[in-house]
């Protein structure tokens, strides 16, 4: 791995926390605790965490303004959030700095956030009126029922959001629960607080009505279920255990939830495959945000025919990666976030090694680089024993396996109770389609790892089996923080037997016309 010497930026500017402290729902005197920066493991700042009180006025406000949100027309809103498009993009050194600074990720994978946010809000502010537009059904009876779908928004929508994806995760879901006509209230993970706080700044820039967009700070544990009991909808991003809890407690209040959660996602690489494609795609399919990614692929099949060459050209590209500190462009990877992270990751690693597992490449920690850098790691001879064979590891460590043929390849790809997301690396693009409608993955990819899924922002994004509830992106992604209504307006005769007539004339009559609306192919 190549380290390039730099001065490049480190620490936070006072002045940028002390604003952006100021959009969040705190109060006077709470406690604080410090957030550490991953590139030097040095306090960052000090997070002031909401107490009970603050988040109490959060969702009071939010009600508050929602009340009047609701009424105003979707290409109201829609205007508000392309102006945040407009400013996100015109603004984005300012995000991508403090990405960096609060998770340690590379310049390139805090880019693909911005890019993400972006690519959703003008999807779904392009869309918004189309799919809250009221929708005509036929009645029971053609002509003598009108049937019309309403949308109306749910209330206020919590997001509970995960450290990986900053700025994503507080803006890309709560861009579509706005232009649903709901309020939000967002708990980021202490550790990107700030970057949700820019978001909100952006928000308020763009037009959006004070009130509507609120963020509360807290460890997950405390602030976490205050939170879910003050929603009316939650959309969960996290770990499966915890989005186990999370559903529970909705459950009993009776209110939805979205879940994304964990994955132990694979690579096919078939016989056919390009050698220098495939690996190309497996690094940044493997290796892109340090591997802190719930879409990126920790195992990889690769037909016997392959197998040598690809494992040499991925190894080869894996130890090119440039890996440099601090903020700025240049390198290929970034740190982990945490010592927590690195420990997981490190544990990970030693117990396959320990346990027979062969290290092709990696398997170090860089405390010359940084605190919490791994290298990208890639091991073979991974068995059933070693904790990372099943269990998401979420670090720049991935698997690579021999197999016979296809089959031997969408069997051990199916056989995790996980199903996010999945990838096939072929020349035959057909038979690549083919073999990713078999897998069992709520997306899944031919010829490249995530991005063609996650970023087809009209097409449902969301996960199978322990992966999660619901789904991101597409009409589901809007739907979801609404609540339909069926309004049915009878016209002439009534459902009752008109005077004179016996429920038996009548019960026959209404058989008749049931079996010609058969008959005339009506639904």
């Amino acid at each position: 791995m190549t380290l390039q010497q730099s001065a490049q930026v480190v620490a936070a500017d006072p002045r940028v926390v002390e604003r952006l402290l100021a959009h969040a729902s705190i109060t006077t005197g709470c406690a604080s605790r410090a957030v550490i920066a991953p590139f030097t493991g040095q306090r960052l700042y000090d997070l002031p965490l909401s107490d009970e009180p603050a988040i109490e006025d959060a969702f009071g406000r939010a009600r508050a303004a929602q009340e009047t949100w609701a009424q105003v027309p979707v290409r109201q809103r829609a205007r508000i959030m392309l102006a945040f498009h407009d400013l996100l993009l015109r603004r984005r050194d300012e995000a991508l700095d403090l990405v960096q600074l609060e998770t340690g990720k590379a310049r390139k994978d805090a880019m693909e956030e911005v890019l993400d946010i972006a690519v959703t809000t003008r999807h779904y502010a392009r869309d918004a009126h189309r799919l809250l537009r009221p929708v005509r059904h036929r009645g029971v009876f053609p002509l003598m029922v009108g049937v019309r779908e309403l949308r109306h928004p749910r209330g206020v929508v919590g997001i509970i959001a995960p450290w990986n994806y900053p700025l994503t995760l507080a803006a890309s879901d709560a861009v579509p629960a706005l232009l649903a006509g709901n309020a939000v209230v967002l708990k980021p993970d202490p550790q990107t607080t700030l970057a949700a706080l820019w978001i909100s700044e952006r928000l308020a820039e763009a037009g959006l009505p004070a009130g509507l967009f609120a963020v509360v700070t807290g460890e997950g544990p405390v602030a976490g279920p205050m939170v879910i009991d003050r929603s009316d909808f939650v959309m969960f991003t996290g770990s499966t255990r915890v989005g186990r809890e999370v559903a529970a407690r909705c459950g009993e209040r009776l209110i939805g939830c979205s879940l994304e959660l964990g994955g132990k996602n694979a690579m096919i690489v078939r016989a056919d495959a390009s050698i220098a494609r495939a690996a190309d795609i497996a690094v940044r399919a493997s290796f892109s945000n340090c591997g802190q990614l719930c879409i990126s692929m920790e195992r990889i099949y690769v037909h016997q025919a392959a197998y040598a060459a690809f494992v040499d050209a991925f190894v080869e590209r894996a130890e090119a990666m440039r890996l440099i500190p601090g903020v700025g462009w240049g390198s290929d990877m970034g740190s982990l976030i945490s010592a927590r992270q690195r420990d997981r990751v490190l544990a990970h690693i030693d117990d396959a090694v320990g346990k027979g597992a062969t290290v092709l490449a990696g398997a170090r920690p860089r405390p010359d680089l940084g605190p919490y850098v791994v290298e990208p790691t890639i091991l073979a001879d991974v068995t059933e024993d070693m904790i990372l064979c099943d269990e998401e590891t979420f670090g720049p460590v991935v698997a690579v396996y021999a197999v016979r043929d296809d089959e031997e390849a969408i069997r051990l790809a199916n056989d995790t109770p996980y199903g996010l997301n999945a990838s096939v690396i072929t020349a035959d693009v057909t038979a690549g389609q083919r073999i990713a409608a078999r897998l069992r993955a709520g997306t899944a990819n031919v010829n490249e790892g995530y991005a063609p899924a996650w970023g087809s922002t009209r097409a449902p994004m969301g996960g199978m089996g322990d992966s999660g509830l619901g789904r991101r992106h597409g009409a589901d992604g809007l739907l979801k923080y609404t609540e339909a209504q069926t309004v049915a307006t009878q016209r002439l005769l009534g459902f009752g037997a008109p005077f004179g007539w016996s429920d038996r004339r009548w019960g026959e009559t209404l058989a008749w016309a049931v079996g010609a609306m058969k008959r005339l192919r009506l639904k």
